[in-house]
């Protein structure tokens, strides 16, 4: 019985822990204190450390330290490292852990792994290791690896550390096209990990990651044949977007961003909206008003009450109107898709959103057909389903809006 309670508590321990780590749903807390070790053999550069410590600087980690041995001696290091944050009494945010040696001697290092899993201190909690190997004889300078990540971290703390990875591995991949180097990832973790203290999706990141989006296209070498974005955010009932940080934002202040990219001039641009715009919930028109009987011989479903418009904005005159309605040309080959009619709901639940799987099933089964004719079959096909609302078990009805500027076809596979 003794043995049965321990076990209990243990496990209640173990699911508080993860609880506490994974606070909100898909993100890890780091309200506790990031911690940082660096373990190096002899010989590396200060440089390197200088840059490494940099690197803890603009993630916010409190404190650091730094251990110098020879490999075999790192899991001795990892050891004391690990009974002191045991020793420490309170709980630990995050864990980071730079281990720098000669390449090839790092062959194995689950057994390193592993020894701060052990860490009770670290249970549920994110453990990064950068495994990082010099060569012999190499240039005492850090490499680009060391190089990109400092400089992202400090001018990107809103980004996740995935992210943030996936962009250093981008930007290596281009500065040595066609060498063998590449950096590896691994990860089991469970969820968004932010090490800058920053809201990962707030409407300032939304224009500071498209003021850095139009930035990388201009500096692009090549030509740009289309972008598209995909913004996923809460909505006000004027079409503003809205952050967790309550700040607010309209859609075409995002669109005006990549409208003035020399790389897009004259190309399409493409813009998906998930997110509301209102609180108005549409129970839709016809079947649904008729008796149980009709609806029993599974009459036709009900159609969205915005269904079925098509509205054209022009200058009757001709001419190169500045007008709020048709539009001025710096707004040419702008493509928007709403989720929501105005002043509606756009649904989604824990299986996602029903406008952005069924554009994938379209788009999959005719990857070569006219964007314009694919938005409306998916329009179709989403005003044909039924969405039960989060505050009733009545059905409702959801429509796209459309919004196009393109002044030509527009196929995303030849």
């Amino acid at each position: 019985m003794a043995f049965l309670v321990a076990g209990t508590l243990r496990v209640a321990a173990m699911v508080a822990d993860t609880q506490e780590s994974l606070r909100r749903k898909g993100k890890y807390s780091t309200q506790g204190p990031k911690v940082a070790l660096t373990l190096s053999s002899p010989g590396v550069s200060a440089s390197t450390v200088a840059v490494l410590e940099g690197i803890f600087r603009a993630l916010r980690v409190e404190s650091w330290q730094r251990r110098e041995a020879l490999v075999q001696g790192f899991l001795g290091e990892l050891a004391g490292f690990r009974e002191q944050l045991d020793a420490h009494g309170g709980p630990v945010g995050c864990v980071l852990v730079a281990l720098v040696a000669p390449s090839g001697l790092l062959r194995q290092p689950q057994q390193l792994v592993q020894e701060l899993s052990r860490c009770g201190a670290l249970r549920g909690c994110p453990k990064v290791f950068l495994l990082l190997s010099s060569a012999p004889g190499a240039a005492p300078e850090p490499g680009a690896f060391l190089t990109s990540l400092g400089e992202l971290c400090g001018r990107c703390p809103h980004w996740s550390l995935l992210q943030l990875l996936t962009e250093v591995f981008c930007r290596i991949a281009e500065e040595f096209s066609g060498a063998t180097y590449c950096p590896v990832l691994r990860s089991s973790l469970r969820g968004a990990l932010c090490l800058g203290d920053m809201e990962p999706w707030g409407l300032e990141a939304f224009q500071e990651e498209l003021a850095q989006f139009r930035e990388w296209l201009d500096a692009h070498r090549g030509p740009v044949s289309c972008a598209l974005v995909a913004l996923m955010a809460h909505g006000g009932p004027q079409g503003q977007l809205l952050g967790a940080d309550g700040q607010e934002v309209q859609p075409e202040a995002l669109v005006r961003e990549l409208s003035c990219c020399r790389a897009l001039r004259g190309r399409p641009k493409i813009f998906l909206l998930q997110a509301c715009r209102g609180g108005h919930r549409d129970a839709g028109l016809g079947p649904t008003a008729l008796s149980w009987f009709w609806r029993w011989l599974r009459a036709p479903p009900a159609t969205p009450s915005h269904a079925d418009v098509l509205q054209v904005y022009a200058d009757a005159q001709g001419s190169s109107s500045r007008g709020p309605t048709a539009g001025s040309s710096d707004q040419a080959d702008i493509l928007m898709v709403y989720a929501a009619a105005e002043g509606c709901v756009a649904y989604r639940d824990e299986t996602g959103s029903d406008f952005i799987q069924t554009l994938v099933e379209v788009l999959r089964a005719d990857p070569k057909g006219d964007l314009l004719e694919l938005l409306t079959e998916v329009n179709r096909r989403v005003c044909e389903l039924d969405v039960l609302g989060p505050d009733s078990d009545e059905r409702r009805k959801a429509c796209l809006e459309i919004r196009s500027s393109l002044r030509r076809r527009l196929c995303l596979q030849a």
